[in-house]
């Protein structure tokens, strides 16, 4: 493990602007959440290389304001155009919610959101739909207005849901009172009998044993990261910029906060325990403020 510092562009490997194809998917979540939508690409687009980014010094981002979680993304997106990304996968549905559409204009690169695939998987296979989210992604109805805006004639309710994300970084899954937070979560859903879910949080399908337990059978879960890199996928395919001809360079990690709490966290979902680099948002700001 290393920390990030002022000859950083040493390290990163050269892509070859005639050769677009190459440069890698940049992902980006407030802690390990958004590891469910990089095992999503490890299945769906093996060939391409990916660089990780948990913003974990300010996790959680399911309770922030707006204005913090647009400072937040455009840090991270700054940081993400000098490593020379081909497009950017918001692995957050705060994000996703708050701070797409006012950042997509401001780069050159494509950057996709989850909420749409989400809500788009959600109407075709449920009527009563329930939203398990952040209190920020609950607060904005993002995923209440675009369902009902593809279909009317659907219900859906929204639960915000606190707790969840604390309680998934700390690796407390399987603890009781995670299983005592996760049903007083799902009565409310579960009284007004839905018969889908939606995870409107990447941290969320780290919970699914413990939320399939609680729900009736009948009840579809629908995981947004699973559609979201069917999106990239076809964008990528659109755009020309699908990586066909060459193998994939190792994932490489980033985070804002403690390296090696990160590594730890991961290993139980990847694996493996990862080389993870501590980058200063601010820092670099600072640079990019210079400069200017």
């Amino acid at each position: 493990m290393f920390s990030y510092s002022m000859n950083f562009n040493s390290n990163l490997p050269s892509f070859n602007s005639k050769e677009p194809q190459r440069a890698p998917i940049g992902i980006f979540d407030s802690g390990i959440g958004g590891l469910t939508v990089l095992r999503q690409l490890y299945q769906q687009l093996p060939q391409e290389s990916i660089i990780y980014f948990g913003d974990t010094a300010r996790l959680p981002y399911g309770i922030r304001s707006q204005s913090e979680i647009l400072q937040f993304v455009r840090e991270i997106l700054d940081w993400m155009q000098l490593q020379g990304v081909k497009m950017v996968l918001m692995a957050c549905n705060t994000s996703s919610a708050l701070a797409l559409e006012a950042v997509r204009a401001e780069f050159d690169f494509p950057i996709l959101g989850l909420i749409l695939p989400g809500a788009k998987a959600a109407v075709q296979v449920g009527k009563k739909i329930g939203v398990i989210a952040t209190p920020a992604t609950a607060k904005s109805n993002a995923y209440k207005r675009l369902i009902l805006e593809i279909t009317e004639d659907l219900e859906v309710w929204q639960v915000s849901c606190p707790e969840f994300v604390p309680l998934i970084e700390q690796n407390r899954i399987y603890d009781p009172y995670t299983t005592e937070v996760a049903s007083s979560y799902l009565k409310p859903l579960i009284e007004k009998e839905i018969d889908t879910l939606i995870y409107g949080c990447t941290h969320y399908p780290h919970l699914s044993p413990v939320l399939r337990a609680l729900l009736p059978e009948n009840v579809q879960l629908i995981d947004p990261a699973v559609h979201l890199v069917a999106t990239c996928s076809q964008k990528l395919d659109i755009s020309n910029l699908k990586n066909n001809n060459y193998s994939a360079l190792p994932t490489r990690f980033a985070v804002s906060g403690c390296s090696q709490a990160f590594a730890r966290s991961a290993l139980r979902w990847l694996g493996y325990t990862p080389m993870v680099e501590t980058v200063s948002l601010q820092h670099y700001a600072v640079i990019q403020t210079i400069k200017d």
